[in-house]
């Protein structure tokens, strides 16, 4: 199936097409993006199974499905499912559990009271600071705007779907907080947190599902636009 369209920000986005693994993307001058790799012939192939986009110079697959694959630098938000005298365990949504060690935090904990600062089930917004090649990961909360998150909603989707949420520039997730009225802070692991009226969160969660779904297609931030903005009126 194929798509054509203009970007978000009134661009050619060019044609969007399900592609599998070892497909052939392009044989130009064109840079790999992230679900593809490059010959020594300078032909670039998807490795896995998505949709190919094309973006300025790059060309990427972006998959349909797929677990959060860590990197480091990207936000996170973790949920504690351990204490230790000087660390916390937490589920982000990746194959191995990510500690948090006290050095890492900005706080000055004394050995043994970390219980007073985080505790299971704390919902806090995190940044992967290591990634092994074993993907397993250590995270921090050193970085502007990062802290335990309280009151509000989680939700989760697909992490390869979480880039749409955000859009180019930030331009969906400004859009979803002009017309809500929420604040959101969007994870790369696929979880998000929504703050605003149990009436507005419930929109929010409704429009982040719809985008979800319609991940896929061009124009998303438009359309996005159009049906928040007739739900406003009526």
């Amino acid at each position: 199936m194929k798509t054509e369209g203009k970007n978000e920000t009134g661009g050619t986005e060019g044609i969007r097409e399900l592609v599998i693994p070892g497909e052939l993307l392009s044989e130009k001058d064109m840079q790999p993006g992230t679900g593809t790799y490059q010959e020594d012939d300078g032909k670039i192939y998807a490795n896995q199974l998505g949709i190919k986009s094309v973006r300025d110079k790059f060309i990427s697959v972006i998959p349909l499905n797929g677990r959060y694959n860590p990197r480091v630098n990207d936000t996170v938000i973790g949920k504690v499912i351990d204490v230790a005298s000087s660390t916390w365990l937490f589920d982000i949504n990746s194959p191995y559990p990510a500690p948090l060690h006290v050095t890492e935090t900005p706080w000055r904990i004394d050995f043994g009271d970390t219980g007073r600062y985080l505790n299971v089930g704390d919902v806090v917004l995190l940044r992967v600071s290591e990634v092994d090649e074993t993907k397993k990961v250590q995270v921090s909360m050193r970085g502007p705007g990062l802290r335990k998150l309280t009151g509000g909603a989680i939700i989760e989707i697909s992490p390869p779907k979480i880039p749409r949420v955000i859009g180019k520039n930030a331009s969906m997730i400004s859009v979803i907080q002009k017309y809500t009225n929420c604040k959101l802070h969007v994870g790369q692991n696929g979880r998000i947190w929504i703050d605003g009226s149990i009436e507005k969160i419930e929109k929010v969660i409704e429009v982040v599902k719809k985008i979800e779904k319609e991940a896929h297609t061009v124009g998303l931030t438009e359309s996005i636009t159009k049906y928040l903005s007739v739900g406003e009126k009526t």
